[in-house]
């Protein structure tokens, strides 16, 4: 009998890894992998968070849950060399600044480490560059990361030849990849966790 669970147990870790290693097989490029190996490789914390600042600014749930995962793994601790702060990776004078236009009176760095205010501020920025390149989400995700300085740059010569700003046409390597896993891990989280990302309408 033991032999027999054994072998149950063996079989079913064998069948994961198959389907892990078909989707990865796949390039991944529109599959969705199968729906545990989802959950494991993108977590989701902080839902309420992410839906309340969300919805006061207006984005998808799925695209904030994207950037955190892209930004921290949704670690409220983590620090970046650069000295980034919390889920969204915030630098304390931007978060600062963000403050002062949103009311705030009494911001200090150490509020970065609060997950809600971590959130709050990051929306409000992601919101603040999507507006900037008119909604385009591949521009707006490329300035979270490399900044609006480099994109405006890249948006204009992409402009000048007749189309918006493609992953393609990004210089840079590292901010390429982003925008590539933010827009995968987007679409990952809005097909996994349904409901608990649902836009507010």
């Amino acid at each position: 009998m033991r032999r027999l669970v054994l072998f149950g147990l063996a079989l079913a870790v064998l069948a994961g890894v198959a389907g892990v290693a078909l989707w990865a097989s796949s390039g991944s490029g529109g599959v969705q992998p199968p729906g545990w190996y989802a959950r494991t490789v993108y977590p989701l914390e902080y839902e309420g968070a992410i839906r309340a600042s969300a919805r006061r600014n207006d984005l998808d749930p799925a695209l904030v849950a994207a950037v955190i995962y892209a930004e921290s793994r949704f670690d409220a601790q983590a620090r970046s060399p650069h000295g980034a702060v919390g889920l969204m990776q915030l630098l304390p004078e931007t978060a600062a600044q963000i403050a002062r236009e949103t009311g705030g009176v009494a911001f200090v760095p150490a509020d970065l480490d609060d997950p809600r205010v971590n959130i709050r501020y990051g929306c409000y920025y992601l919101r603040t560059v999507l507006d900037m390149f008119g909604g385009d989400s591949v521009a707006a995700i490329a300035a979270y990361n490399a900044g609006a300085g480099a994109v405006g740059k890249w948006e204009a010569a992409a402009r000048a030849e007749g189309h918006a700003l493609r992953v393609a046409d990004i210089p840079y390597a590292e901010t390429r990849a982003y925008v590539r896993r933010v827009l995968e891990a987007c679409r990952i989280y809005r097909q996994t966790y349904g409901d608990r990302l649902r836009r507010a309408s």
